[in-house]
């Protein structure tokens, strides 16, 4: 029996590796991906995938990425 490959990723890394699944999920549905491209399409999407994120992240803020002033209650972005 072959030893698998294992992998521990951040939540934040499984986000993105998700996305460009599903990016890459189009790519393959639409006849585009081959073996001679295969790896080609896997960077594409995944660089989308990044790119996606880094702009959701320029235009949310999630609860941790807030700080509250406790004398005044005051937020302001980190």
């Amino acid at each position: 029996m072959s030893k698998g490959t294992f992998l521990s990723l951040q939540h934040s890394e499984s986000v993105i590796a998700n996305m460009a699944a599903e990016i890459f999920a189009a790519y393959v549905q639409r006849g585009e991906v081959s073996d001679a491209n295969e790896n080609e399409y896997i960077k594409k999407a995944t660089h989308i995938a990044i790119k996606m994120a880094n702009y959701a992240d320029t235009l949310c803020k999630s609860d941790g990425e807030w700080m509250v002033e406790k004398s005044t209650g005051a937020a302001s972005l980190l």
